[in-house]
């Protein structure tokens, strides 16, 4: 197992393509962990950038990293538009090859779990894209298989508010994250 940072800990995610190529990066800061994983935060303002797209986070969030590294979840505090993200991912986890410092990485697989707070419910988005993506790729059929499985499993436990996305540990890891940046 790769050590954590310590809490309040500067660090960037990186993900990418399944072919390597890059994707998003979030400028965000080590929480900690807890019974669902490791937590990292990114507060209102701070960049996230993917080639060709550079943009700041509308107001505070916290993402989870489950020990399972194929998603990783992230609770907006006031985003207008969206209250959980999840993306389905491939081999998220704890890197030092980067920085030399563990930072989190993993492959973007283009399946999303929504909820929104707009109104528009809670669904799996960007469906077109991993069908695509899965032939241009050439994913292996069972990771196909076992994250098809993944995204309709958590959108199920959004739908019920399930921990941690119910409302209570996003509010706690959020208030950590708030803790961390008045210091």
């Amino acid at each position: 197992m790769t050590t954590r940072p310590h809490p309040g800990t500067p660090l960037v995610f990186r993900w990418r393509k399944w072919d390597g190529s890059p994707h998003w990066e979030h400028d965000c800061v080590y929480l900690g962990s807890d019974e669902h994983g490791d937590w990292v935060g990114q507060r209102g303002g701070w960049r996230s950038a993917r080639p060709g797209r550079d943009t700041v986070s509308e107001g505070d969030n916290v993402t989870l990293i489950p020990s399972g590294g194929e998603y990783a979840a992230t609770l907006n505090a006031t985003h207008p538009h969206i209250a959980i993200y999840i993306d389905v991912a491939w081999d998220v986890r704890w890197d030092a090859a980067a920085t030399g410092s563990p930072e989190p990485i993993g492959i973007d697989m283009d399946l999303d779990v929504v909820r929104s707070r707009d109104g528009r419910g809670i669904w799996i988005d960007d469906r077109d894209e991993w069908d695509e993506h899965r032939v241009q790729y050439g994913y292996p059929l069972e990771i196909v298989d076992r994250l098809e499985r993944a995204a309709l499993e958590l959108e199920a436990e959004v739908r019920a508010e399930r921990a941690p996305y119910d409302g209570d540990t996003a509010a706690r890891w959020l208030s950590v994250l708030a803790a961390l940046s008045a210091n």
